[in-house]
């Protein structure tokens, strides 16, 4: 006798709907540091692409306010320009024909410091090699770090680099950052970065701390 074949008549369990792993991100504010690049005079008056510097300065600026409320660590960098290293290079960065004025290596200003924010100079692209920055994270037991500010694919993606290679977890303010063309800010955006950490926009960012939408 051939033996009766039993079929389930269980309804099927409905899909997983599929989870944007862009908002799948959450920021403790007080294991957290917003470092921003180079917002400072002789180089946010550069032409910049693709975003202006003024939409960059006011991103990093809204990040630190509310990431400052909560708790967080503020890092500002700036390069001193006259003292930056200048090596024989096939491709030579433009400089400007002047030396460059002592208000060109000042914070942009519309960023106004505020008590605890922290403020590390460089002479070179990457901001830990000699400098400050590495004890200012630590002392704070800071895990993770979002990066903003110019440019993109110097003076963000070089300390970047070493972040990655101390440990800590990054995150990518998109629209925070810019470059001396969309085609290089690009490039680091969408083949680096991602391999390194999490690229988000700012507004994901301010979620991320817990900032409720307007």
């Amino acid at each position: 006798m051939t033996p009766i074949k039993v079929t389930s008549t269980s309804p099927e369990k409905p899909p997983t709907p599929h989870k944007d792993p862009r908002m799948d991100l959450s920021l403790d504010p007080k294991t957290t540091a917003l470092v921003l690049i180079d917002l400072q005079n002789g180089i946010a008056a550069r032409q910049l692409a693709p975003h202006a510097s003024q939409d960059v300065v006011r991103n990093s600026v809204q990040m630190a306010d509310s990431l400052r409320q909560k708790g967080g660590t503020i890092v500002f960098v700036r390069v001193l320009l006259g003292e930056t290293l200048s090596l024989p290079t096939d491709a030579a960065i433009a400089r400007p024909p002047t030396p460059a004025s002592p208000q060109a290596s000042e914070l942009v200003p519309e960023i106004i410091l505020q008590p605890g924010d922290q403020v590390v100079a460089k002479r070179q692209w990457g901001a830990f090699y000699g400098t400050s920055l590495e004890q200012h994270l630590r002392r704070r037991a800071i895990r993770t770090i979002i990066f903003g500010g110019i440019a993109t694919n110097f003076g963000v993606e070089s300390t970047a680099r070493a972040a990655f290679d101390q440990g800590y977890e990054l995150v990518f303010a998109e629209d925070a950052m810019s470059s001396v063309s969309a085609e290089a800010h690009n490039f680091v955006i969408k083949n680096i970065f991602p391999r390194m950490g999490r690229v988000r926009s700012t507004d994901q960012i301010l979620a991320a701390c817990g900032e409720q939408p307007v």
